[in-house]
């Protein structure tokens, strides 16, 4: 008998198809072909979905053996039942066990499934063949009826290739069955996530069962469900097996031919890689399988482009939160090591005070606290001498040494009493001369870190991801180890860079910690920061960028003058332009409170040519505004039409203002410029900017200086959300014109929203 079925139009029974145990099917026969036309036959163009349930008619025919059986089963005496009819994996079930249903129906017994065709036969009806009689089910259409139809031809087949692939015998043959199992889903008319999962599961654990499979096993079975993985995701076991093929062939063409679309899918979807974390190390398998090929990380850096797209905005809003989280991942892989030492190990803030006692720690410590005394046991001993003397962490390839001074004894001191997690970069670097840590990776973790950190420098590369990712990296998702890892932030400074070089003030601001008292890139990165290895050139660079876009300009430089004030003065005395301004605005905007600091600052200024001429300047700019300052002259003034910044900069030049309280520069041709003559209005309450080029830039400055600042009028200016954003600090601001300005929809009604709520 032709069991391919090309010779005859007639509908034949399930065991036609091929299974397992048809070892003599001659070879030249394609093994789904079959199944392939039986399916296109009854598809006619139509799809459905799959049915898991549903109402139906039902009427079982025994097999009449006598005359009165055959009366008694006659279509005028047929009783038909309704139920409510469960596919499930096994079997055919009713949810009310009575009458015809009152045993389920297993798929195993289910010999053919028909749709009726004799003459005289009833409307919508399908029939299956089971021992000693015929199951008829009567839907109430046409589609209804063959919905039931290919949902239990599905069901049916489904079931004996899992019966039947669960014990395999000759490979060859399992190959060919996988290629049907195939054929049968990619030709099936039913429209369902589960009619290519289904398939995939039944190989992902045909495979995982199965540990002893060749090379060339490998990649036949990968190749023969290929085409399953264009709309779906691959199993959990199945990505187990596909990891397995990258490490251990990463030069396998089915790499670049299977797996790319496969990766690539996975990449622009809304993936959840926690829920799924074999989908991600399957990525990070399948990119270092790239990094192994000739070309090396040009073909990883080919992929991301092809990721990204040949234009300047990438149409996949997922790839790179994909991409990112796959990195981090990758990252934390090659520290993980010491990340599991740490379990029992001090925590940094007992690093940091050299005064937690071996005794209160869990036995068996892989990594220890060593203290240079011999008396650990005596707590009084413990505690002084770790004060004195350096501590030591060992673990393997791990050191720490934390040189304590005084001013680390100053620093400790003050922690006392505070149970919270000290600063990531004081408990790593107390003292900069003194501290070391050196981290010793294995050499497949080493060309791990190095690939996956070049990938984070190419997604730095693309201007339109530079926003996402540094949002992304600005909550440090890093480990200790890895910042500690002086090859790690040498090879990470690259990316810092390119946000510090972004004029947007959306990337630049991500250098900042994401709150307070938390450590941002701006404190790694500076001098005394455990990842500084240059004089300060990027630190300089970064404090240049955020000067430029902050619009809390005295709460940054104070910021500066608590924590930096060092090395900008050690910058500044190098001739760094950024750091002489810096200390002029310091002094400028009366930062420093201590005479010595003042003195210190001015001395480190006249030191350098560009810093005296900048001294000078500010010099002559105090003399000028104490000028202007000087109580007397007008409570209000009107600047002419057509008016520019140099106009206004002559007219408060040549007289004293203390008194001016209103100013209008109203249809005049000032600009955000001007903020630096306004600013020196002490007693100014109202503003008035209609029609001007005054903008955001100009808003953030009066924000700061213009305290009394109590009207108001940015009609018809270029003013944006940044600049509504600055004048939330001016507390004593009763009346705000915002007219016809660049306010996005949202943001003009939430300040509906706003006032509203105050009246």
């Amino acid at each position: 008998m032709d069991r391919s079925g090309g010779g005859s139009d007639r509908r034949q029974p399930e065991e036609s198809k091929p299974l397992l145990g048809e070892m003599s099917a001659p070879e030249g026969n394609k093994m789904g072909a079959a199944p392939c036309r039986r399916a296109l036959l009854h598809c006619n163009g139509m799809r459905y979905k799959l049915l898991q349930e549903g109402d139906i008619q039902v009427c079982v025919i025994r097999h009449p053996r006598t005359f009165l059986s055959k009366i008694l089963t006659s279509k005028f005496l047929r009783r038909w039942e309704p139920h409510h009819l469960t596919l499930a994996d096994n079997s055919v079930a009713s949810a009310t066990p009575t009458g015809y249903m009152e045993n389920s129906i297993s798929y195993s017994a289910i010999e053919d499934v028909q749709l009726l065709s004799w003459e005289n036969a009833p409307k919508y009806c399908l029939q299956l063949t089971i021992p000693g009689g015929t199951v008829l089910l009567q839907a109430a259409n046409s589609y209804l009826r063959d919905q039931w139809f290919h949902s239990l031809q599905w069901k049916k087949k489904i079931y004996k290739y899992k019966k039947v692939l669960s014990n395999p015998s000759r490979w060859e043959v399992v190959l060919k069955e996988i290629r049907t199992l195939v054929d049968m889903a990619l030709t099936s008319p039913l429209q369902d996530d589960s009619i290519h999962q289904a398939p995939l599961e039944i190989v992902s654990k045909l495979l995982s069962e199965n540990n002893n499979l060749t090379t060339q096993d490998h990649e036949s079975i990968i190749v023969a469900i290929a085409p399953l993985l264009e709309n779906n995701h691959p199993p959990p076991d199945l990505c187990e097996f596909f990891c397995k093929h990258c490490r251990e062939r990463p030069r396998s063409m089915v790499v670049i031919e299977v797996f790319t679309p496969v990766v690539q899918r996975i990449l622009k979807h809304n993936m959840d890689f926690g829920k799924c974390p074999r989908l991600r190390l399957f990525t990070q398998e399948y990119i270092l399988s790239l990094n192994e090929l000739n070309a090396g990380m040009e073909v990883v850096k080919k992929f991301i482009h092809s990721m990204h797209g040949p234009t300047g905005q990438c149409p996949h809003p997922r790839v790179l939160p994909n991409l990112v989280a796959v990195c981090l991942a990758a990252i934390y892989s090659c520290y993980e090591e010491f990340i599991n030492s740490r379990d029992n190990s001090p925590s940094l803030k007992e690093i940091r005070n050299g005064c937690q006692q071996q005794c209160d720690r869990k036995p068996n410590l892989p990594l220890r606290l060593l203290h240079t005394s011999p008396d650990l046991v005596s707590q009084e001993a413990t505690l002084t001498e770790s004060r004195l003397k350096p501590v030591i962490v060992t673990s393997n390839e791990i050191h720490v040494e934390v040189e304590r001074n005084n001013t680390a004894n100053q620093k400790m001191t003050a922690g006392v009493g505070n149970d919270s997690e000290p600063n990531l970069i004081d408990c790593l670097m107390v003292s900069p001369t003194c501290s070391t840590m050196s981290i010793e990776l294995s050499a497949q973790a080493d060309r791990i870190l190095g690939c996956y950190v070049e990938i984070l420098k190419m997604l730095s590369d693309y201007d339109d991801w530079r926003p996402a990712l540094a949002s992304l990296l600005q909550p440090i998702p890093f480990p200790k180890e890895a910042l500690a890892h002086e090859k790690f932030t040498k090879e990470l400074k690259y990316v810092i860079q390119r946000f510090a070089e972004d004029p947007r003030q959306e990337v630049h601001s991500c250098l900042l910690s994401v709150r307070a008292g938390k450590d941002g890139w701006f404190q790694l990165y500076s001098p005394g920061g455990v990842a500084c290895d240059d004089d300060g050139e990027l630190f300089a660079s970064m404090v240049h960028i955020l000067m430029g876009s902050c619009y809390k300009t005295k709460k940054f430089l104070l910021s500066l003058a608590e924590n930096k004030l060092g090395p900008c003065m050690l910058l500044a005395l190098r001739g760094n332009q950024t750091m002489v301004e810096i200390l002029c605005l310091m002094l400028e905007y009366n930062i420093i409170d201590n005479n010595d600091t003042q003195l210190q600052i001015i001395s480190t200024l006249e030191s350098t040519d560009v810093g005296k001429r900048m001294y000078e300047q500010l010099c002559e700019r105090q003399r000028e505004l104490k000028e202007l300052q000087r109580k007397g002259g007008p409570t209000r003034l009107t600047l002419p039409s057509k008016s520019t910044d140099a106009d206004l900069a002559r007219l408060l030049s040549s007289g004293s203002f203390g008194n001016l309280e209103n100013l209008s520069l109203a249809f005049t041709n000032v600009t955000s410029a001007c903020a630096e003559h306004l600013i020196k209005l002490p007693s100014l309450k109202q503003l008035n900017l209609w029609s001007t080029q005054f903008g955001d830039a100009g808003l953030r400055l009066l924000s700061e200086h213009l305290t009394m600042l109590q009207v108001l009028n940015l009609c018809e200016t270029p003013v944006t959300d940044a600049g509504l954003l600055a004048l939330s600090s001016m507390k004593s601001l009763c009346s705000l014109n915002m007219n016809s300005t660049k306010l996005s929809a949202d943001t003009y009604e939430d300040l509906k929203v706003f006032v509203n709520y105050i009246l």
